[in-house]
């Protein structure tokens, strides 16, 4: 056992909340990105592995699009600022996941566009918990805004914050494995990835669409220390080392561990490198930042609505780990079509599901579609 333990209480609980509403003015080290330029855009995209969609990185081809120019992916702005109930703090030695993203869309964010960020907790929930009974639920809001001081997009993300000790007694996930791909698995990962469907400048319109439709699977993993170091490097981040790492240990005791191999101090970060870390918190293995999922479910639509659609909103949960070995297979279904406000809107489910059929973040979301005919008054 790594990393230490603390517990829940009333007190630490009734602090937390004295904190609901309060903007938070401290320098955020996680903050890559003021701008959102070619590189940061393309950075990002290589973390998550949207590799093939013309319109974040090609300059002549955005050029002829309704945008004129390249645009962010909707979720790359959590390489601005991430928002989670991480920040809001409290509870030292007590273990936080973030757990889910509800997002709102308001805006495109184009190339060069600089983009700023305001960020508060705004509700705090106590939970029983068969992972690790007594949690509390940490809710943030943040909210983005362009040059103009325009609003571009709105986040609640929260967080879970549960005692290490307690989800060890209870062993949720003691008969986790990790998997194992063998060659049928690689064949059928290697042929999704050959044959991910890009709908770019073929307009999908909104009279085409029925429900039910599928959109076509994509496919993420084996998850390795690889897609790991890959998309904290598309965050702009990489963890906290040398001086920063020193001084925020001695600020927050709590939030480090020190490596039984060598005598190091570390960051909790490294439960999702260490597989004696992420035991300390009941989880057989390293495993995932949930964020990567939703992006991956963003990227699932994106993919499939084109170049003319617009995703309004995406809210995921994060549900089970996706462990070191695990591969993640984005699914997405059409539930309901309509029209609203002028807008010619499709709600869509989606999830991502491992290889053992098990749904680990489920998803849903709206995009609004060009349609033929015009619209209503």
């Amino acid at each position: 056992m790594v990393l230490g333990q603390a517990r829940i209480t009333d007190e630490g609980v009734a602090q937390l909340k004295s904190r609901i509403g309060s903007y938070f003015k401290g320098e955020y080290v996680w903050t890559p990105n003021y701008v959102m330029t070619k590189q940061a855009i393309a950075h990002w995209c290589d973390g998550m592995g949207d590799y093939n969609n013309k319109l974040y990185r090609d300059e002549e081809y955005a050029k002829k699009t309704k945008y004129g120019s390249i645009i962010a992916p909707p979720i790359s702005l959590n390489s601005i600022f991430s928002i989670t109930g991480m920040r809001v703090g409290g509870l030292p030695g007590v273990h936080s996941f973030h757990s889910g993203w509800d997002w709102l869309w308001l805006k495109p964010v184009k190339v060069n566009e600089p983009i700023t960020w305001t960020y508060r907790p705004v509700d705090i929930v106590e939970k029983k918990s068969e992972f690790a009974l007594r949690t509390v639920i940490i809710y943030a809001e943040g909210v983005y805004r362009n040059q103009r001081d325009e609003i571009v997009a709105k986040n609640i993300g929260w967080s879970i914050r549960a005692e290490r000790g307690t989800a060890r007694d209870q062993g949720k996930y003691k008969e986790l494995k990790p998997y194992w791909t063998d060659e049928e698995m690689q064949k059928r990962v290697e042929y999704l990835i050959d044959h991910e469907e890009i709908r770019g400048a073929t307009p999908r319109y909104w009279e085409d669409v029925k429900v039910g439709d599928e959109l076509p699977t994509l496919v993420k993993g084996p998850l390795s220390i690889g897609e790991m170091w890959a998309w904290s490097q598309g965050l702009g981040g990489g963890g906290e080392v040398h001086a920063f790492k020193m001084r925020s240990l001695r600020k927050h005791p709590a939030w480090g561990w020190r490596n039984p191999d060598t005598g190091a101090r570390e960051t909790i970060n490294q439960v999702h490198e260490r597989d004696d870390a992420a035991q300390g918190i009941a989880v057989p293995m390293a495993y995932d930042l949930g964020g990567q999922r939703n992006a991956w479910i963003g990227q699932c639509i994106t993919n499939w609505m084109g170049d003319d659609g617009f995703m309004k909103s995406l809210y995921c949960e994060y549900r089970r780990f996706n462990v070191y070995g695990d591969i993640q297979f984005i699914k997405g279904k059409i539930t309901k079509k309509y029209e609203l406000n002028g807008e010619h809107l499709v709600d869509i489910d989606a999830w991502s599901e491992n290889q053992r059929g098990e749904v680990t973040a489920p998803a849903h979301g709206t995009v609004i579609l060009p349609a033929k005919t015009p619209k209503k008054n």
